[in-house]
């Protein structure tokens, strides 16, 4: 495809290296010069420098025969400007804008035809705040998906010494689940993917991702870890707008503290929470924290803007006995760093929102994509169409696709109904596929799987 990816930050780089890996042509507009000259020193892209809503800046990076627009600038109204452009000067077929305040969200009527014409709106601090409430909801998963409208969750937990799975072979897993079905998608050991098999045996801190229907995620999680207790205590350190709509969300239901430094933003977040303490100071002050009975919090979570202080507020509050901890963080780099240590989860928002532009760019009726292991492999839900001669999936057991290497079926959802894939398992028209790739170059192929073929038009 040829895509227009305005604004060359985080989450610009990050969508143009999903992209430029996958044969796409692709332009990048920023005005940092710097930026694009380290995107073109690391791939094989143009940019352009100039306003991103320019006309003849737009003209410059070929919107009039571009099929997409990204737009990604820091700044919500250039966003929207330049999807407005795209279509009255050169009617882009697809546009897709990242507009952060909740004051446009709150207003939908905005975004259409009559209205500013962007097809895909996209609020970071919404994925994020959804993703942190699914983690909230199952003590010590490391990611939670949804697939189906929540029929099927993709689940990775670490596995743990002594766990009832732990030393055991991969098709026990069934056996203990006592009715409930599920399927284990991929194993990472050591950092390296382990093509799951029924012999495979899990080992103690192998990261397992397995796929079930949303009810049986409880008891797929007591075989690989240690019951948790659900969480009640809960502290956001940071009032902005991730933290003050995670505790407008959470309030009614856990008991809720925010820390945030700023006196007159904690001010008027206390004004728009009911059932919230919020505290005025610094969530990395240990006497602070120790006030606040941090040994008693189920979860502290850092999310405000700045990295650094969401890292050492993170471990600090872990050193003082948190159960656990999450932390948001923007740079890539630091996400795999503090894993590996005292941070239980690292929230990349760059991650869940790449899923959801990817989802828009995917080939085939692809209705779903969430990017994993840090863009490395990815999870997608796509719909199957046609019949037995003009798809390479409809009427065909699962066992007979030839699938790229690296790729497995985990479930399929027929209607409400949600079917565990196994070998014998035939896919029929319409039904909703989840799949996991555990090499993300293979997309391609699983795309060509899922596109209809000219007998069936």
């Amino acid at each position: 495809m040829k895509i227009i990816i305005l604004g060359a930050g985080q989450v610009g780089t990050s969508v143009a290296i999903n992209l430029a890996s996958e044969a796409n042509d692709i332009t990048v507009v920023d005005q940092d010069a710097g930026l694009l000259q380290s995107l073109q020193d690391k791939l094989d892209l143009r940019t352009i420098r100039g306003y991103a809503a320019h006309p003849d800046v737009l003209t410059q990076a070929g919107a009039d025969d571009a099929e997409m627009i990204i737009a990604v600038t820091n700044n919500d109204e250039t966003n929207m400007v330049a999807c407005q452009v795209a279509w009255t000067l050169f009617h882009t077929p697809r546009k897709i804008a990242r507009v952060r305040a909740p004051q446009y969200n709150k207003y939908p009527s905005l975004f259409s035809q009559r209205g500013l014409p962007i097809d895909v709106l996209i609020s970071p601090e919404q994925l994020v705040t959804e993703y942190i409430q699914r983690l909230l909801k199952y003590p010590g998963a490391l990611q939670v998906l949804d697939f189906a409208g929540g029929l099927v969750q993709l689940v990775a937990v670490r596995a743990y010494e002594g766990g009832p799975l732990v030393g055991q072979e991969l098709r026990e897993l069934n056996q203990h689940l006592h009715g409930g079905e599920a399927r284990v998608a991929a194993i990472y050991r050591d950092g390296q993917a382990i093509q799951p098999k029924g012999d495979t045996i899990i080992q103690e801190d192998d990261e397992v991702f397995f796929v079930a229907a949303a009810e049986n995620i409880p008891a797929v999680m007591k075989e690989l870890r240690r019951a948790e207790k659900p969480h009640r205590k809960l502290i956001f350190a940071g009032g902005g707008n991730i933290g003050r709509r995670l505790a407008e969300r959470l309030e009614k239901d856990y008991r809720v503290k925010i820390i945030e430094r700023n006196a007159e933003r904690a001010a008027s977040v206390a004004e728009q929470l009911r059932h919230t303490i919020v505290l005025h100071g610094d969530a990395a002050d240990e006497d602070l924290l120790l006030e606040e009975n941090i040994e008693e919090t189920d979860v502290f979570c850092a999310v405000t803007n700045d990295d650094e202080a969401n890292i050492l507020s993170s471990m600090l509050a872990k050193r003082l006995g948190a159960k656990n901890v999450m932390a948001l963080i923007n740079r890539t780099a630091y996400v795999d760093l503090v894993e590996a240590g005292s941070i239980d989860v690292a929230i990349s928002p760059q991650q869940a929102t790449i899923g959801t532009l990817l989802t828009h760019v995917r080939r085939g009726d692809v209705v779903m994509v969430h990017s994993l292991r840090r863009g490395a492999a990815e999870a997608i839900e796509a719909v199957a169409h046609g019949d037995r001669h003009s798809s390479k999936v409809v009427d065909r057991a699962i066992g007979a696709i030839k699938l790229p290497k690296g790729t497995s079926i985990g479930a399929i959802v027929r209607g409400e109904e949600v079917i565990i894939a196994h070998h014998d398992t035939i896919i029929k028209s319409e039904d909703h596929v989840i799949l996991f790739l555990v090499d993300k170059r293979r997309i391609i192929d699983v795309e060509k799987m899922f596109q209809v073929g000219v007998t069936f038009l």
